[in-house]
């Protein structure tokens, strides 16, 4: 058991933090309620920016290392589900952005011919957009070939993942509201619209009055991702019709090819927010450590690979 450890939580966070565990040589198992494709992070939009998260800093350094993981994972698009796509980020001025942009192969303010109808202003970048079911599988698979396993587990606390595991990792999201218990947990709902893609090829994002109307443009392999909302603490996961008409109303006013663009699908996810993210150890009653990992809000894919060599190394 010496070198055991088990991630609980199957999302993006648990599966990149099982992965750079393994690949350091501990034996890791997986704990996950839900199969990988059923998590919130199956049905993210997944544009790599670092959005409604603190503490700033870390988040910085954090992203940094994402980013070059990404770019390596992005030569093989098929297999991770990763790509480097061009767009533009509404309303965000170049100088207010991390250090880890510095690294992008392309970042600039967008010119006036580039900016859409009633768009002000824009940032252009060409950003990793992934494929969130490619990639939770590319995932998994990298995960069981560097001898990792994933189980199909409830846990109801951590004293039973440690009397099989010396160590254990919490990437739990937003159950981590109950499980440790943290109140400070709290889900931002995000509704999307997919729909079959007229030849839009790059994405778009502008985060709206209030930051709860958003309009967002994802060019996805399966289809085009129209989003979104950003409700704080609501709990609904399923889709509200009123909401979806409004999301198209307003990615049809940006785009006119989109209007009549048929429906693939409606997704919800609850974004696992907390004030701060939390990646920190502690000591269970026993002796087992215990490593925090959660709280990600809606950039878990943006911090994840930055987070997990954090906890690995938490994890000793």
């Amino acid at each position: 058991m010496s070198d055991t450890v088990i991630v609980v939580g199957g999302g993006v966070v648990g599966l990149t933090s099982a992965v750079v565990l393994a690949e350091r040589g501990r034996r890791v198992r997986v704990w996950s309620r839900e199969p990988a494709g059923r998590t919130t992070s199956a049905v993210a939009g997944a544009l790599f920016w670092p959005y409604r998260i603190e503490p700033a800093v870390q988040v910085d350094v954090w992203s940094l290392r994402s980013l070059r993981e990404y770019a390596a994972l992005a030569w093989d698009p098929e297999a991770t589900g990763v790509r480097v796509v061009a767009g533009l980020m509404a309303d965000t001025p170049l100088a207010g952005v991390g250090r880890w942009a510095e690294e992008l192969s392309e970042v600039r303010e967008a010119r006036a011919d580039e900016l859409p109808d009633g768009c002000g202003q824009a940032l252009r970048a060409r950003l990793p957009l992934i494929d969130m079911p490619t990639h939770l599988r590319y995932l998994e698979e990298r995960l069981r070939a560097a001898g990792g396993s994933v189980e199909r587990r409830t846990v109801d606390g951590f004293q039973e993942a440690a009397a099989e595991a010396p160590v254990v990792v919490n990437c739990s999201g937003l159950g981590a509201r109950e499980l440790v218990p943290d109140a400070s947990v709290f889900p931002v709902r995000g509704q999307l619209v997919v729909v079959e893609n007229p030849g839009i090829d790059e994405w778009f994002v502008s985060a709206g009055a209030g930051d709860t109307g958003m309009t967002v443009l994802f060019p996805q392999p399966y289809g085009l991702v129209l989003g979104g909302t950003a409700d704080e603490h609501a709990w609904d996961p399923l889709p509200d019709p009123a909401t979806a008409a409004a999301i198209v109303g307003r990615c049809a006013a940006l785009r006119p090819e989109l209007r009549g663009a048929r429906v693939l699908a409606h997704r919800v996810g609850l974004r696992p927010a907390r004030p701060r993210v939390r990646v920190e150890a502690v000591q269970l009653p026993g002796g087992a450590r215990l490593v925090h990992n959660y709280g990600h809000g809606g950039a878990g894919v943006t911090v994840a690979w930055g987070c997990a060599e954090e906890a690995a190394r938490l994890a000793g």
